[in-house]
């Protein structure tokens, strides 16, 4: 028969940990802990590297426009990778819908507005056919979204002819859709000396605000924990009465809809319209996802955590520029990141609780 003793010692050893043990246990409870913590020590070593410049507030907001597009795509691919999901179609939905919204309004003389609407139901399209694809045929989301990624692509070749629009003919027509471009000087908003020269343009002001309202929908509402739970365990999900199949097909859908927002933000960016931007923005913002923390295995992460992987790549590449490496070195670096990204995740993720 056990004595107190026994039982206590029992207890006692469960609650121990060693250090590296409760290291692993607050990651695991807080996984946007190391993001956070990588784009602090890359602030302060290219600030000690680099010098002022690195820090002038003009280049600091300059990295916040270059990342502007991959952040806000990141946040709909973080949404699906919820789920266990992957969408390598992203990016060629973004360019879709910002080739439709300016051949509407350009060519075809749509209002601006209603071109814009266009394209983000283009975007949407794409994401409902996705996740329609993925849950009616049940095929893997990578052999899906590689497949509709060559046929958005084809279909966007073949609809714009391989033509770009130019600034001025968009500007002229449809200033609308560029004004995600447009920005305003930080001096504006806060009179503070030390921001002198810095700028926020009205893209980056969107990239917040859908991040902030997926976020709230993530982690406030009825939806949001059928997201995570159905990316966590899917089959327990449908035990507790959860409709998994059509939490996907949401998840996708709106992430085809902040494509299509990121389609607007990607014209007021480069001015023009063109079928052949954001060539590499699936895998960036994958990459965006994976270093922010969120788990590729699904039910694990956090938007704030995929904005600072977006900020990691950006300050990294931006930085490393500034110290005069060429561009083979920062793609080494940041594929060096999304390695160990992706380790630490799974160390993460073989807690004992």
């Amino acid at each position: 028969m056990a004595t107190d003793s026994d039982v206590e010692s029992v207890f006692a050893g469960r609650e121990e940990r060693s250090p590296l043990k409760k290291v692993q246990y607050f990651l695991h409870l807080y996984p946007t802990t190391i993001p956070f913590l990588v784009l602090l020590i890359g602030i302060v070593v290219f600030g000690v590297v680099v010098g002022d410049r690195f820090f002038h507030p003009f280049n600091l907001s300059l990295v916040l426009q270059q990342v502007t597009v991959i952040a806000l795509l990141a946040v709909g691919q973080t949404m699906v990778i919820l789920v266990a999901g992957i969408d390598l179609s992203v990016g060629a939905i973004m360019v879709l819908s910002s080739v439709v919204m300016g051949r509407f309004a350009v060519v075809m003389g749509w209002p601006p507005e209603l071109a814009l609407m266009a394209g983000l139901a283009v975007g949407a399209a794409c994401g409902f056919l996705n996740g329609l694809l993925i849950t009616s045929l049940r095929l893997p989301p990578f052999i899906v979204t590689l497949g509709t990624w060559s046929i958005f692509e084809s279909i966007n070749f073949l609809y714009s002819k391989n033509e770009t629009l130019r600034q001025q003919d968009v500007e002229a027509v449809a200033p609308l859709l560029q004004f995600t471009g447009h920005s305003i000087r930080l001096t504006d908003i806060i009179p503070l000396d030390f921001l002198r020269g810095g700028v926020l343009t009205f893209g980056s002001v969107l990239m917040i605000f859908v991040a902030i309202v997926v976020s709230y929908v993530l982690t406030r509402t009825m939806f949001g924990r059928h997201v995570y739970a159905s990316g966590d365990d899917p089959e327990a999900a449908r035990l507790v009465g959860i409709n998994v199949r059509f939490t996907l097909l949401k998840v996708y859908t709106c992430a085809g809809l902040i494509c299509g927002f990121a389609g607007w933000v990607l014209i007021g960016r480069i001015g023009a319209v063109s079928p052949n931007a954001g060539y590499n923005a699936n895998l960036d913002s994958i990459t965006a996802v994976v270093i922010g923390g969120t788990s590729l295995f699904g039910g694990r992460g956090a938007i704030i955590g995929t904005l600072f992987g977006a900020l990691i790549v950006g300050i990294f590449r931006n930085g490393l520029a500034l110290a005069g490496l060429q561009n083979n070195w920062q793609n080494l670096t940041v594929g060096a990141l999304i390695i160990v990204a992706v380790a630490l995740d799974q160390w993460i993720r073989r807690v004992s609780v």
